[in-house]
């Protein structure tokens, strides 16, 4: 362990200097010294020559994510000549939302029925039979086993 340097015996201007420092700057109170973390700071502002220039802090974009791309998509496979107006692409977009989220909640239902802590693919079928009417329940219920068949079938070449 390296020995601790001495301290040096301070001459008295050293010493006047010092006293005179503290003086010329009152030491802030502590409210002064921290400010409150909920406290609303305003942007920070230099003098360049004669103007001012404020600096503004960049906003976080935030992320939006939405079906509009696929809803596009699919509407050009259906309807290659049909366009859609931005307003009925907020309503689709919607829709889907709305549509994801009642299955989501009775699958999440069905599962805490059954008392198991997974969701799996029975109980989303199951949930798309109560949630939707009819024959779209049938027609929902057959492209969805088509696709996770055809997802299986993918994944089990890949091992």
């Amino acid at each position: 362990m390296a020995p601790k340097a001495e301290k040096k015996p301070s001459t008295a201007e050293e010493d006047q200097q010092q006293e005179e420092k503290k003086l010329s700057s009152p030491a802030p109170s502590p409210a002064e010294k921290k400010p409150a973390k909920a406290e609303k700071r305003l942007p920070a502002v230099t003098k360049e020559g004669s103007g001012l220039i404020e600096k503004k802090k960049k906003k976080m974009k935030k992320i939006n994510e939405t079906y509009k791309i696929y809803i596009f998509k699919v509407l050009k496979q259906v309807h290659p000549d049909i366009g859609i107006s931005s307003k009925a692409m907020g309503i689709m977009n919607s829709f889907i939302n709305d549509i994801f989220e009642k299955l989501a909640q009775e699958s999440s239902r069905l599962a805490r029925y059954n008392k198991k802590p997974t969701i799996t693919s029975r109980e989303i079928q199951t949930s798309v039979r109560l949630v939707l009417p009819g024959e779209l329940a049938k027609h929902a219920v057959s492209e969805g086993v088509y696709g996770y068949e055809n997802n299986r079938v993918i994944n089990e070449v890949r091992i």
